[in-house]
């Protein structure tokens, strides 16, 4: 089979650490040719999608993973999936891809379908659960943020499209720089932040769970390091083994109808002793570092996952 990977340079890629590397490295292992497609490597002509990749052999040596064998000019009936892996921040280029996506033919698996994409922003698809979530507030409005930080003292300031941590602000009480955290964050009341009460679990680190198909694939802890309220691994967090609970379940029981409507595959959701905080779409990672906690090889069951839905 012919599998797409629609994602950032491979330059750019840690061999280590990356979780779109080792589904490419499994499925040439099976025998399936490999193609990385740049953001910019989709065109649209007469209705029909041709993609411009690079044929790429992945390789477990860190100075060279790829090795790139040629370039290719693909057609949409010549190819069995696609795995849509560029990193945020969603911008246009990002809305652009998928909406040719859309395109393909009904028997190209997307791994995830760029409707589904689309429609849940990471940030703010999870306030649809309400009981799930901590408390929320989703605005530009100066009165309305500042009237929940005031009302609920101890907060988590974030951008609605932010990602690896960046940009997220831990607001205590009487805290002298809250006007200027979230002038920062809105653009001067011009752009929507993400307010929610800071949930004190947080101190213990935060939950990553991956689904593949709605069902857990792995969970592990990330918790922050010394100095750093965020828990996220980009920012300097480390891994720890963790379990899934019952609430845990009840969330995912919770999300996975939606997610298997929107062809939502391979979801990261991010969760904070009972709280749902967020719901990974674009790129979920954090695989590598669950087979080094576990001793396991994850990235066999969703190429194996893959195989099926193609073969369907």
């Amino acid at each position: 089979m012919k599998f797409l990977f629609l994602m950032d340079p491979l330059e750019t890629v840690v061999m280590e650490k990356d979780t779109t590397f080792i589904f490419m490295l499994e499925a040439h292992r099976r025998g399936h040719e490999i193609y990385y497609l740049p953001e910019d490597g989709i065109s649209l002509q007469q209705g029909r999608l041709h993609f411009h990749a690079v044929k790429v052999k992945p390789q477990t040596v860190a100075h060279e993973p790829f090795i790139e064998e040629h370039l290719a000019e693909l057609t949409d009936d010549q190819i069995h999936a696609v795995f849509v892996r560029a990193d945020p921040p969603f911008d246009q280029q990002y809305l652009i891809n998928t909406w040719l996506l859309e395109f393909l033919p009904k028997h190209v698996v997307v791994i995830n379908h760029p409707l589904g994409i689309r429609t849940v922003n990471e940030k703010i698809w999870a306030s649809r659960f309400n009981d799930l979530v901590p408390a929320t507030i989703i605005s530009s409005n100066q009165k309305s943020l500042l009237d929940f930080v005031a009302r609920e003292k101890n907060v988590i300031a974030k951008p609605t499209g932010g990602y690896g941590g960046g940009g997220v602000f831990h607001i205590k009480p009487a805290d002298t720089n809250t006007k200027v955290i979230l002038e920062h964050l809105t653009d001067n009341w011009n752009t929507p932040a993400v307010l929610q009460r800071y949930i004190p679990d947080a101190q213990n680190g935060d939950k990553r769970i991956l689904l593949l198909n709605g069902e857990p694939l792995g969970a592990l802890l990330r918790v922050h390091a010394e100095g750093d309220h965020r828990n996220n691994l980009f920012a300097g967090g480390q891994p720890q083994a963790a379990q899934i609970t019952k609430r845990d379940e009840q969330i995912i029981a919770a999300l996975k109808p939606y997610l298997l409507e929107l062809g939502l595959y391979l979801v990261g959701l991010d969760i904070i002793g009972d709280y749902l905080i967020e719901v990974n779409v674009t790129s979920p990672t954090c695989l590598q570092e669950m087979n080094k906690l576990y001793n396991v090889r994850l990235e066999e069951k969703v190429i194996t996952f893959v195989e099926k839905l193609c073969r369907s």
